[in-house]
């Protein structure tokens, strides 16, 4: 059997800058372990040294109260510090991979809106997160990273530090965002990581008509100190018990997203670093070079936050790669962005991007008619559609299909918006390549423009493997 390569994509679940008072630790100490103990600094040193007697839970707490969870990134200044520090050729190249490249991140970027309490000083707004790392991107020459989607679903409460897990009993936030990401930056997501690791049948099935990549699988053997935690026991939030503990990307079932089955999009297993639970360990790397080795497709993803230092994140990663690794010498590594990642280990055939033409055909004075053709089929039965009405305000709404994958339309009349009074129109879609094309229209003068994102046309990743 010929190895394959291990594909690494580092996934960082991209929020922006985050405060923490010693208030609110010792408020999370309580959640997460039902501790009641009065805050103060003397008592966290205790804590961190394992000196309190916590009737076995110390090694627990020791890890939420790690010196390095705690130093968050609390303003902008210092996440680019860090940024400029982990993003340098020296840094990303410390270890390179098998051919002869560093370092890639993948950013997966979360929007903070709608919310009524914001203890923890998140950037809040729609678009901050993503166009400071957009225009970061675009600052980098030659910088391979990838530009993705992040979504926090909101809790009962609308406070910004609470979790959550369905993405919309309590807010439009989701529609909000990618509709505002459509008509805005004509932008639209390929790959997805979800928020608290959660997904449930809400999400999933939203996943399943618009986006073909899904880093969230969380399996693990055994589960450690983890079980010890009462945020995150019995499947609260990220509930990945059932799922493959595999690196071999799987198709989900309808019904049961843990389960292998008929779904179209890919759920890549993606462990975490630098943080409390379900930490990579160096066994569950060597099980990817051994999965490699006997000829599967493999992609190991890790996933962390920008809100903490992610250098020594990336260097305690790349020890336990670098022991593997020469274990396993016929097995190439492979540092990629997470599309290329996911075409490369599955063998995807590449595809034209979806056309998405566009035409609108007056009806009479008060309605217009949309409508939108693809040759090439659309990786769920429609395309997103995104509307900005003139007064500034944006909605999204179905299509209706006339041919599933191919062909829909639009009536604009008073049962949902005159022509006349949007300003705007936008048309997102995926193909099963996760190639993406976006589509703009000016209301007023029905006039369009279109952009393609990672289409099959740009440099393959596989031109840096036979450098």
């Amino acid at each position: 059997m010929t190895a394959r390569p291990v594909y690494i994509v580092h996934c960082i679940d991209t929020e922006g800058p985050l405060h923490e008072s010693l208030a609110a630790t010792f408020g999370r100490l309580h959640d997460i372990f039902h501790l009641d103990l009065d805050p103060s600094e003397a008592t966290l040193r205790k804590l961190q040294a394992g000196a309190l007697n916590l009737n076995g839970m110390e090694a627990a707490v020791q890890r939420v109260v790690d010196p390095h969870l705690l130093a968050y990134n609390d303003t902008w200044d210092k996440v680019d510090a860090m940024l400029k520090r982990i993003m340098s050729d020296g840094f990303r190249k410390q270890l390179p991979d098998s051919a002869g490249e560093g370092w890639v991140y993948n950013w997966f970027c979360v929007d903070h809106v709608d919310y009524d309490a914001n203890p923890r000083r998140r950037d809040m707004g729609y678009h901050n997160v993503f166009e400071h790392y957009s225009w970061l991107l675009k600052q980098s020459a030659g910088c391979r990273d990838g530009l993705h989607f992040h979504y926090h679903p909101h809790p009962f409460g609308k406070e910004a530090h609470r979790s959550a897990t369905h993405w919309w009993a309590n807010s439009d936030s989701l529609f909000q965002v990618l509709s505002r990401r459509v008509i805005d930056h004509m932008w639209f997501p390929a790959a997805h990581r979800p928020g608290f690791h959660v997904i449930r049948p809400d999400s999933h099935w939203f996943l399943e008509q618009y986006i073909p990549f899904d880093f969230s699988n969380q399996a693990m053997a055994g589960s450690g100190t983890d079980a010890q935690q009462f945020g995150v026991a019995g499947g609260r939030f990220g509930d990945w018990r059932r799922a493959p503990a595999t690196w071999e990307p799987y198709h989900p079932a309808a019904d049961d997203y843990q389960a292998n089955g008929s779904c179209r999009r890919w759920i890549a297993r993606c462990l975490n670093v630098g943080t409390r639970y379900r930490v990579i360990r160096e066994d569950d790397v060597r099980q990817a070079f051994e999965e490699a080795s006997a000829g599967k497709p493999v992609v190991l993803a890790i996933t962390n936050h920008d809100f903490r230092d992610m250098g020594p994140d990336v260097e305690g990663f790349c020890g336990l790669l670098k022991t593997v690794a020469r274990e396993f010498p016929q097995v190439p590594f492979i540092y990629a962005e997470a599309l290329d990642a996911m075409r490369l280990a599955l063998d995807l055939r590449p595809q034209p991007a979806c056309e998405l033409e566009c035409t609108i055909e007056t009806i009479d004075e008060s309605a217009a008619v949309l409508k939108v053709r693809s040759e090439t089929p659309t990786f769920g039965p429609q395309p997103w559609l995104a509307l900005k009405t003139a007064d500034g305000k944006y909605h999204f709404d179905n299509f209706d299909i006339d041919v599933p994958f191919h062909q829909w339309q639009y009536v604009f009349d008073q049962e949902t918006f005159s022509l006349s009074a949007l300003s705007a129109v936008g048309i997102a879609a995926n193909n099963a390549y996760g190639t993406t094309t976006v589509v703009k229209i000016d209301s007023s003068s029905r006039t369009s423009v279109k952009k393609l994102w990672k289409s099959s046309s740009e440099k393959p990743l596989e031109a840096s493997l036979q450098r």
